[in-house]
Parts: structure tokens; sequence; C-alpha cells
């Protein structure tokens, strides 16, 4: 997700070492301290993951607009004198997707979200 959006490759690089590395040490007095072994992995508490989930709406947010650019998605329309043109909805964790009712919108978020996961 962090490189389809251009994101700088040493950053890209300094948010999988904290995603994956599993251990870490302190420094105690003169030096550090024997590495230890975290026992849990990322959840929700931790301080990263408001970045990461703002990285995944960020690209969600990319993937829609490209999609109706281009006319592969058909986003939901309502208003009598001013048209208004809704193809997604992001609040805290939730994102609700509108569009109209074809299986032409489906197959594009089937087809284009499988690229980006």
């Amino acid at each position: 997700m962090m490189s389809k959006i251009n994101f700088p490759t040493l950053w890209q690089k300094w948010i999988m070492k904290c995603v994956t590395t599993t251990s870490a040490s302190v420094l105690v007095n003169i030096g550090p301290v024997d590495e230890f072994k975290f026992q849990r992995e990322l959840h929700q508490g931790d301080l990263i993951s408001p970045i990461l989930y703002l990285l995944v709406v960020k690209g969600i947010n990319v993937l829609m607009n490209s999609a109706m650019e281009v006319g592969l998605f058909t986003s939901y329309s309502f208003g009598c004198s001013y048209n208004i043109s809704v193809s997604h909805l992001q609040l805290t964790n939730d994102n609700l997707l509108l569009g109209d009712k074809n299986w032409t919108n489906v197959r594009s978020l089937k087809v284009n979200f499988n690229k980006i996961m």
C-alpha cells in the first residue's frame, strides 16, 4: 500500500521494521541490556496503529477516486436540484462504499481491492 501511494522507501522500511520486529533492547546506565522478545504483536492500542490506519484509508480513497475517474465504478447519486454523488464514507475504523446497484460496480471493487491486498 505504501509503495502504491508513493510513500518514501526509507519510511516504508522504518514502518515495516516497527511492525515486524519482535525484540527490543533498552539502555541501562552505561549501555544496552540483552535483547528481550515481545509477548504480543502489533494491535489496535499500539502507538503506530493510527498511522498505519491512515495509510490504508488514503489508499482506499485513491482507489475509489481513480476507479470513478476511469469509469470502472459508478457512485450513488441523489438530490433533485443539486446532483450529489457519493462513492465512499470513512469514519474512524468504518468504511462505507456506496454505488449504483449493478454487477459492474461489484466486479470493479473485487478486482481493485484484490490488487492492493
